[in-house]
């Protein structure tokens, strides 16, 4: 019998990553990478000491309250942990870490490229020439919006907003505020020339783009609701690279199908892997199916840094990335 830990995997990792993890501990894969159930999820909290779980995982009180448990550690393989019922798990005496900085630049990227494709209508575009309707080239067809010298509003001002916020400035001129009532002036927000703005609703009344990044969690579910939607502005278009759950789909549907926004480019979802239908409906919305750290460098980086807080646990140290 081993004496390493035993771990089970949620999910598959990068080859990489996965070849680390056969290194220092007794591990269990999922190896067909399907979504897991409950009853299995259980069953990882039951027979493994550590359980690594991804933001695609739901790991509520039933999951974490599974008995015998024997698992001590869930080593997340995300940077978010909406997913995860924090407060059980403190409860349970379960550590919890997450898996920060690795994914800031590649999902600054991804911001970067809903906000280009909604505004410029690259997808309406792709779409139209991949079904073979493309006519050929004339001034009136698909006019879209220019992006240099716009405004973008930034709700959150973390590692993410600020990576977003130096493309816009550095790349497109762009003309930066944000709103973030944890964040006080700083040499990020300097480097851009950004403007914080006391409110939200402030905020949204403001920009040509908004792009959302903040945590999801109870604190922010529908951020973005009815209300706060019909804040911005006509010509307006909402990013989101954060959380699903921010924003209220439903409201955001109605904006959309009655003018009242010019579109949005989403990463994720507030039923993921299900998209609301009439975003799907929508031509005037960029989808991507939460690819947001979905580059190699950054999944491999992400596995390595999940691997070093269990394995920090397991050596009787604190875990550097440890939210409980």
């Amino acid at each position: 019998m081993s004496g390493k830990p035993r771990v089970a995997v949620t999910r598959r990792w990068p080859e990489q990553a996965e070849a680390r993890l056969a290194e220092l501990f007794d591990v269990q894969l999922n190896e067909d990478d399907h979504p897991m159930s409950t009853e299995e999820l259980q069953e990882a909290m039951r027979t493994a000491d550590a359980v690594f779980p991804t933001v695609s995982d739901r790991i509520d009180a039933a999951v974490l309250e599974a008995q015998p448990r024997r698992a001590r550690i869930l080593g997340n393989f995300g940077v978010g942990f909406n997913h995860i019922d924090l407060e059980a798990a403190r409860q349970a005496g379960i550590v919890v870490t997450n898996t920060p900085e690795v994914l800031t630049e590649c999902t600054a990227d991804i911001a970067m490229i809903l906000l280009l494709a909604v505004a410029r209508r690259g997808g309406e575009g792709e779409r139209q020439l991949r079904a073979g309707q493309w006519s050929g080239w004339r001034p009136t067809h698909l006019l879209g919006t220019r992006v240099s010298g716009k405004i973008l509003g930034l709700v959150g001002f973390g590692r993410i907003a600020q990576a977003v916020a130096r493309r816009a400035f550095f790349g497109f001129g762009m003309r930066i505020l944000y709103y973030d009532p944890y964040m006080q002036e700083s040499d990020a927000a300097r480097e851009v020339q950004a403007v914080q703005i006391s409110t939200l609703e402030e905020l949204l009344a403001q920009p040509d783009f908004v792009s959302l990044h903040c945590p999801g969690g109870k604190e922010t579910r529908h951020l973005l609701n009815g209300e706060r939607l019909a804040l911005l502005q006509p010509h307006a278009f909402l990013i989101n690279t954060s959380r699903g759950d921010v924003v209220d789909e439903d409201a955001l549907v109605m904006a959309l199908q009655e003018g009242r926004i010019a579109g949005a480019g989403f990463d994720v979802y507030e039923q993921e892997p299900t998209v609301h239908p009439g975003l799907l409906q929508r031509e005037n919305v960029v989808l991507l199916p939460h690819l947001g750290s979905a580059s190699r460098e950054t999944r491999v980086a992400m596995g390595m840094r999940a691997i070093e807080n269990v394995q920090a646990f397991f050596a009787g140290q604190s875990p550097p990335d440890r939210i409980v």
